[in-house]
């Protein structure tokens, strides 16, 4: 069946289109804690306190109930993006929020292995899936309505950029928590029961986003579309069958981000705890990257909006191509210096820079009717091939190698994808000043 709905609104103002972001940078912050911490306390706690395996065997299990959670992430694009192209952006959001803060405090609250045995990996396998379905709905649909709402803007992409910057933002209230909550008690006190705090709060903070996500409007140019046209029934079906070519293609550029992100962030945190880096020292230096990667995000949105969005996707693919091997030599110096330097080129410039044009190069590629599942469909079905795959295989690879060789294979595996985002990015045509009313 096909409906139509309200009157259409006008186009919005400065401050409604910042209310909007606002919302969004939120949502997308508590999102992106509850998610980020889950990646840190996946590397260096879930395998002792979930999993009775000898030494790196219960690291490699840890990471792939982390990558699991990352491969679900289609299916809540699917069921979120299908709803906010059918009742509205804002609405899917809330929906989200609510499952992913449920699911995180699951996660937290779920015993150890000591206590009740297999179900406790089973009960976290259920938990991370339900926290990975909601993940699948954030960033696509959060995309869709800041960009939207900025539609008539000449600086799209800055405003887009700020679903990204939650991620920065994230990172840094992640590590911080870690950090901060690790300095209150011992080791063993954090890896019992301490590294739960986390977890709980990222469920309070929920509740915030919540109340900041009800009381927004939805974009102007959905509200419009819902006047004016009909709404599809089946939105996120409907896009596969029409432009699945445009969501194959595109999906491409971010498997590459899965995989920096995986190579930078879980992976990278394990590898400098095994070179010699003591106590909370990878997080620092992830704290201090992520720094870094919300002022290149802030660059490269600005640069997006006066060059174009393929231009800066394509700089930050070249440097991650360039970079992946030369990373792991400079953290094995063992120099703090060095590691953080690697860490800052990697991660804060290749995601942060190659992340201020993500929004508007998967929104702009859609149009209006089922914008939300097209863009969360490209940006998650990465996840399939890209950010959850590659948490496994590098499990396997780490498992049969050793810490201390595994890292040339990854690093090798990660490289591919950089090829195949430098080529998505050359096919696809530049979308700077499209009309989303379409």
């Amino acid at each position: 069946m096909l409906q139509k709905s309200a009157p259409a609104s006008e186009s919005p103002s400065q401050s409604q289109i910042y209310k909007v972001a606002l919302a969004s940078i939120v949502g997308s912050v508590i999102e992106q804690y509850d998610f980020l911490i889950t990646g840190v306390i996946a590397a260096t706690v879930w395998g002792e306190v979930f999993f009775k395996l000898p030494g790196l065997a219960a690291v490699a299990a840890a990471i792939s109930v982390y990558g699991l959670g990352i491969i679900i992430r289609p299916v809540g694009a699917y069921i979120f993006g299908h709803l906010a192209d059918r009742k509205g952006r804002k609405d899917a959001l809330v929906y989200a929020l609510v499952l992913m803060g449920v699911s995180t405090l699951a996660i937290g609250l779920t015993p150890a292995y000591d206590s009740i045995g297999v179900a406790a990996p089973a009960l976290l396998i259920v938990f991370r899936l339900l926290q990975g379905t909601s993940f699948g709905a954030e960033f696509g649909t959060a995309a869709t309505w800041v960009v939207e709402q900025a539609a008539h803007s000449k600086h799209r992409a800055f405003w887009g950029a700020w679903v990204g910057f939650a991620i920065p933002i994230g990172l840094l209230l992640g590590f911080g928590s870690v950090i901060f909550t690790k300095s209150l008690m011992t080791p063993e006190h954090f890896t019992a029961w301490g590294w739960r705090i986390l977890f709980v709060i990222g469920f309070l903070v929920a509740i915030v986003g919540l109340i900041i996500r009800t009381r927004t409007e939805d974009s102007f140019v959905f509200k419009r579309h819902q006047a004016q046209s009909e709404i599809l029934a089946n939105p996120a079906s409907q896009v596969w069958r029409e432009m699945s070519g445009t969501i194959l293609r595109t999906s491409l550029v971010n498997a590459m981000f899965g995989g920096a992100f995986f190579l930078y962030f879980v992976f990278g945190t394990s590898y400098m705890k095994a070179v010699g880096f003591k106590g909370s020292t990878p997080e620092y230096i992830g704290l201090i990257a992520a720094g870094f990667m919300l002022v290149f995000m802030i660059i490269g949105s600005l640069l997006a909006d006066v060059i174009n969005r393929r231009t800066i996707l394509l700089t930050a693919a070249i440097v991650f191509l360039v970079f992946a091997i030369p990373y792991f030599y400079m953290v094995n110096t063992g120099s703090f210096l060095l590691a953080t330097v690697a860490e800052v080129i990697g991660f804060g410039f290749v995601f942060g820079f190659g992340y201020g044009a993500i929004p508007t190069f998967y929104t702009e590629n859609f149009p209006t009717r089922y914008r939300a599942s097209g863009a969360s469909a490209a940006y998650q079905i990465a996840q399939v091939y890209g950010g959850g795959l590659i948490p496994i295989v590098a499990g396997l690879i780490l498992k049969s190698y050793g810490i201390h060789e595994a890292y040339l294979y990854i690093g090798g595996l990660v490289m591919l994808y950089g090829l195949l985002a430098i080529y998505a990015i050359i096919a696809t045509p530049e979308t700077k000043g499209t009309n989303l009313e379409a």
